[in-house]
C-alpha cells in the first residue's frame, strides 16, 4: 500500500465522548500473531499526558512486540493505535517517527562506521526540511539545516552526558554509554512520546541512577515515556503507572503499590503454589 493510501486509510480519529480530551497515545484491542503464536491479545490502554508508564512482564510476555507494533516495525493484525487522535495503525516506522514517537532498542542498533556525534545526528535528519535539489546544489537553506542538525545533536549529547565523546568512534563506547547514545539519537526526532526498550538492562548501579535522572528530566521537559523494563526496583522507583503483560494479555494496570500486591501479577511472576 502506498504511503498516501496508508495516510488516507488511517485518517480516522479515535472515538471520544463529547468534551473528553483526546489521549496523547492509545492502543485499542491490538493483536499480533506470528504464525500460530499470538504475541499480543486485545491489549488496550490510554496515555493522556506526559509521565512515565512502565510495561513489565515475564520473558515472552509481548513487551518488545508491543513497542514494535506501536512504532511501526510490525503492524497489528487486529485493533488500532492512535497518536494525538490520529489512527497510525499500519503507518511505516519513519512516518510514525515524523509524527512524534521515537524509540530505543534493547541492543542499540548504532552505526559502527560513524562517530558518536554522527550517530546522534541521524535522528535529527527525520525533521530535516532539505530536499534533494537543495542538497545537490548546496543551497543556503541546506547549509542552515545542516547547522541546525549539528547543534541539536550536540545538545542531545549534552543531555545524556556524552558531549565530551562526540568525536569518538561509537565502537569505543561501553554498554551504558551506547544506551545513552541511543536515547540521544531518539531525541533528535523531537518526540512527544519516547519508548525505551530495556534501558537499564546490563547497566551498573551508578549507571541506573544516571538513567533514572535522565528519564525524569525528559518528563520535566514535557515528554511522555513508555518504558519496557525487567529491573523491578528501578521500575517501582520511577514509574507513576505500571502495565503488566503476561502471554500477550494485559493482566494489571495501576500504581506501583497496586501492581506489587496484585494476586494475578504475583502468580505470573512466581507461579502457583502447589
Amino acid at each position: 500500500m502506498a504511503d498516501s493510501e496508508v495516510l488516507q486509510h488511517n485518517s480516522g480519529q479515535t472515538g471520544n465522548k463529547a468534551g473528553e480530551s483526546i489521549p496523547l497515545f492509545e492502543v485499542s484491542q491490538i493483536e499480533r500473531y506470528f504464525g500460530g503464536i499470538q504475541a499480543l491479545s486485545r491489549v488496550s490502554f490510554k496515555l493522556k499526558k506526559k509521565g512515565i508508564v512502565s510495561i513489565i512482564g515475564p520473558n515472552g510476555a509481548g513487551k518488545t512486540t508491543f513497542i514494535n507494533v506501536a512504532t511501526g516495525t510490525y503492524y497489528p493484525n487486529k485493533g488500532d493505535v492512535y497518536f494525538k487522535g490520529q489512527n497510525i495503525s499500519g503507518l511505516p516506522a519513519y512516518k510514525i517517527a515524523q509524527l512524534g514517537i521515537s524509540r530505543t532498542f534493547q541492543l542499540e542498533e548504532l552505526f559502527s562506521n560513524m562517530t558518536v556525534l554522527e550517530n546522534a545526528m541521524v535522528g535529527c535528519h527525520t525533521k530535516s526540511s532539505t530536499g534533494m535539489f537543495q542538497a545537490g546544489f548546496r543551497l543556503k537553506s541546506m547549509r542552515m539545516d545542516e547547522n541546525r542538525i549539528l547543534d541539536e545533536a550536540l545538545e542531545n549529547l549534552k543531555m545524556v552526558g556524552l558531549e565530551h565523546k562526540a568525536a569518538e568512534d561509537v565502537n569505543q563506547l561501553p554498554l551504558g554509554e551506547r544506551k545513552m547514545l541511543g536515547i540521544a539519537r531518539s531525541l533528535g526526532v523531537r518526540p512527544d512520546l519516547i519508548m525505551l526498550d530495556e534501558p537499564a538492562g546490563g547497566l551498573a548501579a551508578h549507571e541506573i541512577i544516571k538513567l533514572g535522572d535522565l528519564v525524569q528530566e525528559l518528563v520535566e521537559n514535557g515528554l511522555a515515556v513508555i518504558m519496557v523494563e525487567h529491573n523491578m526496583p528501578f521500575v517501582m522507583s520511577i514509574s507513576k503507572r505500571i502495565i503488566v503483560l503476561n502471554y500477550g494479555t494485559k493482566i494489571a494496570d495501576g500504581t506501583p503499590d497496586d501492581v506489587r500486591t496484585d494476586p494475578g501479577v504475583i502468580k505470573a511472576y512466581l507461579g502457583e503454589e502447589d
